[in-house]
Parts: C-alpha cells; sequence; structure tokens
C-alpha cells in the first residue's frame, strides 16, 4: 500500500481554451479539488484573474506527476508542496517558473522553507543564503485563458500556449 500525504498546487500561466480543457482533465484526475476535502474540480472552478489552486489529502507518495508533467511541457508555472511522511521523506515544495528545470525546496509541515548545513555551505554567504529564501517564495502568475473577460490574453507579453 503506498504511503500517503497531503498536498497543494498552484499554478497560473497562459493556455488557449482547448489546452484549459485538456489540463481540467488531468486535473480531474489526479482527485484534486479547489479546497481541502472539497468537491472533485471542474473546469467551472477556476477564478478568472487568479492562479489556480489545488489540493487533496492521502496522495500516494505525495506525488502528481501527469499535472506537473503537463505544467512543465506547456510553460505553465506552479508552486507545489508535499507533506512529509514519518521517517521516510521530508516536506518539499517544487518550483516551476514556467521554463527550465523545477527546483526543490525543504520546507516543514506549515510550508515554511528550511535550509540544512549543506545548503548553507553551498551557498557561502547571508546574501547567497537569503538568496535561496527568495528563489523558494516564486509568486505564480494567474491562469489565463485565451478569451477571459478583461484579461487580455498577452497582457504581460507571455507567449499563450498551445498544446
Amino acid at each position: 500500500m503506498a504511503d500517503r500525504v497531503s498536498i497543494s498546487f498552484k499554478l497560473g500561466g497562459h493556455l488557449t481554451p482547448e489546452t484549459w480543457l485538456a489540463l481540467a482533465a488531468v486535473i480531474a484526475g489526479e482527485s484534486l479539488s479547489i479546497e481541502w476535502d472539497g468537491p472533485a474540480f471542474e473546469s467551472s472552478h477556476r477564478t478568472v484573474g487568479e492562479p489556480l489552486e489545488l489540493f487533496a489529502n492521502e496522495v500516494a507518495w505525495g506525488k502528481v506527476e501527469p499535472l506537473e508533467t503537463f505544467c512543465q511541457d506547456h510553460g505553465l508555472p506552479y508552486r507545489f508542496w508535499a507533506g512529509g511522511f514519518f521517517a521516510e521523506w521530508s516536506a518539499e515544495r517544487i518550483v516551476f517558473r514556467g521554463e527550465g528545470t523545477p527546483d526543490s525546496f525543504i520546507v516543514d509541515e506549515s510550508d515554511r522553507v528550511l535550509i540544512d548545513r549543506h545548503e548553507v555551505v553551498r551557498r557561502g554567504s547571508v546574501e547567497g543564503i537569503l538568496g535561496y529564501f527568495d528563489e523558494a517564495e516564486f509568486t505564480v502568475p494567474p491562469l489565463v485563458i485565451e478569451g477571459d473577460p478583461d484579461i487580455p490574453a498577452e497582457a504581460d507579453g507571455q507567449e499563450t500556449a498551445h498544446g
């Protein structure tokens, strides 16, 4: 039987309506909700002009790989937290900025960023350590679907993801 923990996932970026429907299907397939212990996700649950926040308890190994892969493939930035499981693994925050590779940060069960001795030595200075915390505090942009009311799809210069 899989070890299970709680997760939260906040995502944003720009999508076509077709890609939004594909994303909504991935989210529903992962049994996520817009609130803790809330109803199953439906595409109508999105709030226009805001990032999409998703939650779930009892997620096997704290993994939602299909959702992470979809976001990475479509350049959708996200911030993902998964709780730890006793002595098996620690809580973690994953940040994907819409390109490149995701960054992983050690956090506690309240999603507060922690730092270990190895990272302190690697960073080498107070400024470097503060930079680590700054990197972890990524602000996810709104999730914009092409054609959203009052929000131009190209308002901030980002390309619309097609998929």
